[in-house]
């Protein structure tokens, strides 16, 4: 569909010259104990905030809602699990059961409206029973990605302060069983905040000791409180109250908690389904994420049930579990309408099965539309999948920060035509401007820094945990009036956004600002290469100079090296000489975070000989060992990790 037939323009028009009017509306499509006395009230919190007066309540909006509807029947969690071999479906009715019961088991243990619970789990059901028994009675829950490092476990407890912890014996990977008892332990000692108690889910996979006293089986008590009867109701919850707090990966210091608010999130997560993802209620969206990120918390978790959809739980990786077949068979077993995945996702499968035979072996035709978010999606890959899939390949841009889409190409309203390499154009309530170092706005197809204007729409972050003024000066001060994204782009002449990475990856080579993510365009381009990063290495002479790390496709049995000369001759050719691109690098595999972002800043610190901290969030470690092996055998050295 065109632009002519879509009717983008017109709701975002509305949505930015009358925000209240627009929201007013949205919010009819939640239900309210009482409705908001004011829709956006500018003098409060730090910019303003959303559906002020309102109370209402998550779970109940989520779960309670559509059992009395009628749809108790309907599968709200579609649990599938390759990794342990276990498949199960939750019914709305059976969901709201479960969530009853463990809500009444944390007012048992003494959690109470406003009180934090830490949630340190695995990919099961009960993770999310979790997070929606802490909404059911107004306790805000902090999800730290299971198996996370001891130290940024307790970093997150003291930030946070938790009366509990619900954490599971042990995760599985592919090739090994995570025990997350042991590092919970760990953590606790090393908190100087020390919860009241912690309810531990035993995975048959594995069995944790217990503490005498702090530690309670999960089962256990469950049977307890199902035999007594135990349960609690929805409790009124103020909109502008926290829902959650979720820290954002690679911090330093002292942690960043993001805050999400009650109201604003549901309104806005429940306009994106439809208006954005264009799927409907009793349909099946799956979002091949984790819990522990926020694209888990908005559209694995809240965004489907909120909508009366049936979600995908899915324990597994996109290869390996058992083949890169594996996405293929879970969208024609539940009949997927909607993926959600990461750009990382789909280059991995394509490096494994380049072809797509491994698709040919599945019915594939429920699936109406592809999302990618998370990480830059480079055009080969966008090609690639809608090539081989037959369906729209939407790349759509947001935040920890946001919780939920900034720009996409909205489904729902009409979509517009799909430019390659774009991320769309802005959602309802969101002003976004490109700005020069000087922090004005720049014309079409101008690099700069992209700022959202204030107010932040329903939905983004009114500030972070308990800390107000590190909110203002992380995000507001730099640009007056503006939310500073710390990303970096530029927008054509049709109002479509181009994401080329964040602030830190615009290079200066010998005074021309030039673009990383332009570069990797042109790496992905090269028919041998399944995914690659580039760098700016610093450089005595010019300032910086890039360095392209290449991963090659399998069964590739030409030379490596004649590989990368073809490689700086292609970067030499679509971008000129002004790159100063010389250096190109084939490595096995580049280090990635849980959720799969490239760790650049961690390489360039390598590159550069700087010192530098293990990330929290890298999934193996000894992926900076190779990088360093290789950048060492090329003539530079690496400093050892502090």
């Amino acid at each position: 569909m065109c632009a002519a037939t879509s009717r983008y323009s017109s709701v975002h028009a509305r949505s930015i010259e009358d925000p209240q009017g627009f929201w007013r509306e949205a919010a009819r499509a939640i239900d309210w104990m009482e409705p908001p006395a004011t829709i956006f009230e500018p003098a409060a919190g730090v910019y303003g905030r959303w559906f002020e007066g309102g109370v209402t309540n998550v779970c109940h909006n989520a779960v309670d809602r559509h059992v009395e509807a009628g749809r108790g029947e309907q599968a709200a969690i579609l649990y599938d699990s390759p990794v342990s071999g276990t498949k199960r479906a939750i019914t709305y009715g059976e969901l709201q059961t479960e969530v009853r019961t463990l809500a009444g088991i944390l007012r048992e243990m003494g959690v109470e409206k406003g009180d934090r619970v830490v949630i340190y789990m695995p990919m099961i059901p009960e993770a999310m029973f979790a997070m929606l028994a802490c909404a059911r009675i107004g306790a805000v829950h902090s999800v730290v990605f299971g198996g996370f490092a001891a130290a940024e476990l307790a970093g997150r407890i003291d930030d946070a302060q938790p009366k509990l912890v619900l954490s599971a014996s042990c995760g599985i990977e592919p090739s090994r069983i995570v025990h997350y008892k042991p590092l919970l332990d760990l953590a606790l000692t090393m908190a100087t905040h020390k919860p009241e108690a912690c309810l531990i889910f035993q995975r048959p996979q594995a069995q944790a000791g217990l503490v005498p006293g702090r530690d309670h089986d999960w089962a256990t008590r469950r049977a307890q409180a199902q035999a007594a009867g135990v349960s609690a109701d929805c409790a009124p919850v103020k909109a502008t109250d926290p829902l959650y707090i979720l820290y954002t990966s690679g911090t330093t210091g002292k942690p960043k908690g993001v805050v999400r608010d009650t109201g604003g999130y549901m309104v806005a997560l429940r306009w994106s389904m439809q208006g954005l993802y264009g799927v409907e209620p009793g349909e099946v969206f799956w979002s091949a994420s984790d819990i522990g990120w926020v694209v888990g918390h908005s559209y694995i978790v809240y965004a489907p049930l909120l909508t009366g959809c049936t979600t995908v739980l899915y324990e597994g990786k996109p290869v390996g579990t058992p083949d890169a077949g594996a996405f293929w068979r879970v969208i024609e077993e539940y009949k997927v309408a909607a993926l959600f995945t990461a750009p990382t996702a789909l280059r991995a499968i394509k490096k494994e099965d380049p072809q797509g035979l491994l698709m040919r072996d599945y019915d594939r035709s429920s699936l109406r539309t592809l999302f990618l978010a998370g990480e830059r999606a480079d055009p080969d890959t966008v090609d690639w999948a809608t090539a081989m899939l037959g369906v729209p390949v939407v790349d759509h841009w947001w935040q920890t920060e946001t919780g939920w889409a900034i720009a996409g190409n909205p489904v729902g309203l009409g979509a517009l035509d799909i430019k390659v390499g774009s991320t769309g154009v802005p959602m309802p309530g969101y002003q976004v401007d490109i700005l020069d170092e000087g922090g004005h706005p720049v014309g079409a197809n101008k690099m700069g820094s992209i700022a959202i204007r204030l107010p932040l729409p329903p939905g983004c972050l009114p500030t972070l945990w308990r800390q107000d003024e590190r909110f203002r000066e992380s995000y507001l001060l730099e640009y007056p009036g503006y939310y500073k994204t710390a990303d970096a782009g530029f927008r054509d002449a049709d109002g479509q956004l181009f994401i080329m990475g964040r602030t830190d990856d615009i290079i200066n080579v010998a005074g021309h600002r030039l673009s990383t993510g332009g570069m990797e365009e042109v790496l992905a381009a090269h028919p041998d290469v399944a995914e690659c990063a580039v760098i700016g290495i610093h450089d005595d002479l010019k300032g910086e100079v890039p360095c392209g790390f290449l991963v090659l496709k399998s069964g590739v049995d030409r030379s490596p090296t004649q590989i990368e000369a073809e490689i700086v001759a292609l970067v030499r050719e679509r971008i000129g000489p002004v790159a100063a691109f010389r250096l190109a690098i084939t490595v096995n595999r580049l280090p990635k975070t849980r959720s799969g972002k490239i760790l650049r800043g961690t390489m360039k610190k390598i590159a550069d000989a700087q010192s530098w901290n293990m990330p929290a969030t890298i999934d193996d470690p000894a992926t900076l060992d190779e990088i360093a092996a290789v950048l060492s055998a090329r003539g530079l050295t690496k400093v050892s990790a502090a």
